[in-house]
């Protein structure tokens, strides 16, 4: 087998995405499935439309319902299935002035896109640390956890407190865990998306002044395509990335270089 193939290829793997509808989630469960890995498709709503795309490629996806309003809801998704890999990428996002933020939007940004991230990591990683002894000197790879995090990870934002809160706590649980799980077996890791050209974008490049102030602070000079982020989930998932452990990648076309 050449480099290529021993070191990116996820044949034989099995991997769930949250949030696989559109998008983001939905182009690294394509990408995924293309290296070769079995992915499940997990939403609110069924992924029927990235399932297809997966098929019509030649891979192997399913869809699965699971709605993270409830953080616990994928407690007993690993219990009986051999994943190694999980793509936390389910995520919302409240707009609104600090001085007028409710507490029921807070709350439901942070149980969504940080306290079901984190307990979705503990079920995944529990399955995979118990399903064999590890060897005491050299443990072998149990698993792959990449987490969705966000520019504002680094940044303030304006107008969105809960989801910056949350995107912050997303990198500092990435770190944790890659602290205690590293030597384990496990990788965890997270992307940065910079912006990116998905329904959720649509509006801000609808926008000429938006549009324009945007893309002035990026160097690439261009948004980002959902394949951008895809392609780096697919290297943090392969064993060529056996060494990369707390990373946060930032996918921006370089925003925050400038």
């Amino acid at each position: 087998m050449t480099y290529v193939e021993t070191n990116f290829s996820l044949r034989g793997q099995r991997a769930l995405v949250t949030g696989a509808n559109t998008g983001i989630g939905q182009a690294i469960a394509v990408a995924l499935a293309a290296a070769g890995a079995r992915v499940t498709c997990a939403g609110r709503r069924r992924c029927d439309e990235t399932v297809a795309a997966i098929d019509a490629a030649g891979g192997h996806g399913e869809s699965l319902l699971l709605d993270f309003s409830d953080p616990l809801a994928a407690r007993d998704v690993f219990a009986d299935a051999d994943y190694s890999i999980l793509v936390n990428n389910a995520g919302i996002i409240r707009r609104d002035e600090s001085l007028d933020f409710t507490e029921e939007d807070w709350d439901a940004v942070m149980d969504t896109n940080l306290k079901a991230l984190f307990f979705t990591c503990q079920a995944f990683a529990k399955a995979r640390l118990t399903a064999a002894t590890m060897p005491e000197d050299r443990p072998s790879h149990r698993g792959s956890i990449i987490n969705i995090a966000s520019l504002l990870s680094f940044q303030g934002g304006i107008r969105v407190p809960s989801y910056t809160a949350s995107k912050h706590g997303v990198a500092g649980i990435t770190k944790l865990l890659a602290n205690e799980w590293a030597a384990r077996g496990l990788n965890v890791n997270a992307i940065a998306p910079g912006y990116i050209a998905t329904n959720n974008t649509e509006a801000l490049r609808a926008d000429p002044v938006r549009n324009t102030a945007i893309l002035d602070r990026i160097p690439a000079g261009r948004w980002g395509e959902a394949s951008d982020i895809a392609g780096t989930a697919v290297f943090l998932a392969s064993p060529a990335a056996r060494y990369i452990h707390g990373a946060i990648l930032n996918v921006d076309g370089g925003w925050l270089a400038r």
